[in-house]
């Protein structure tokens, strides 16, 4: 099949559109809101854009309490989430008013960061501690205005759980990240494999 997601319908019963780029990360976002209220959501559309300077970037669509938090404060932290932490996850994206804090809500203990004032989930094994940097509206082809925009920030702190490393390196077989696929389907990161890059190109036939 081949169509274009702008114009023309794809026949199926659902979008297979988000179900190509997979898996993607989940970026569980805090911020603070006004009054002091802590916002914990969790966003597909998120990942890191650079390692030097270190820079990640989350999606949303419409505008919401994340976005606004990190454009009017300056400041979020990016959550890991895991697969003991998936249930909480879940239940904090249910559209909560503004006024009400998931955290509080849904009995999630969140923890101090250092360098920012939004607090982490304290059970997740890491967590990135970010300067917001700008938002960029998504504009498309057609010229009309539509409700994405891409917010990108700067990582300013990095935690991570000690029990998670080992041997200087970070397992995440400990922790199991999740990830999203398409439609209401995850994943879990459970079982790895590693491929060092070569050193040279490797040519067939010689």
């Amino acid at each position: 099949m081949y169509f274009d997601p702008r114009t023309q319908s794809h026949g199926l019963p659902h979008s297979p559109y988000t179900a190509l780029a997979v898996p993607r990360p989940i970026g569980w976002i805090s911020t603070v809101g006004p009054g002091g209220i802590v916002n914990l959501a969790p966003y597909s559309f998120y990942n890191m854009v650079s390692a030097y300077p270190p820079f990640v970037m989350f999606a949303s669509a419409p505008r919401k309490d994340s976005q606004r938090n990190a454009e009017q404060n300056g400041e979020f932290v990016v959550n890991i989430a895991t697969w003991e932490l998936k249930d909480a996850m879940n239940a904090s994206s249910a559209e909560f008013p503004p006024d009400e804090g998931e955290p509080d809500a849904l009995g999630i203990e969140m923890a101090p960061s250092r360098q920012v004032k939004p607090p982490r989930v304290a059970r997740t094994p890491a967590a990135l501690e970010c300067k917001y940097y700008k938002t960029i509206e998504l504009v498309g082809s057609d010229g009309k205005r539509n409700p994405s925009s891409v917010i990108l920030g700067e990582v300013v702190g990095v935690y991570i759980d000690d029990a998670v490393i080992v041997d200087g390196i970070v397992d995440v077989t400990r922790f199991k990240p999740v990830a999203r696929l398409g439609y209401f389907d995850y994943c879990v990161v459970e079982k790895i494999f590693s491929m060092p890059r070569p050193g040279k190109p490797e040519r067939k036939g010689k």
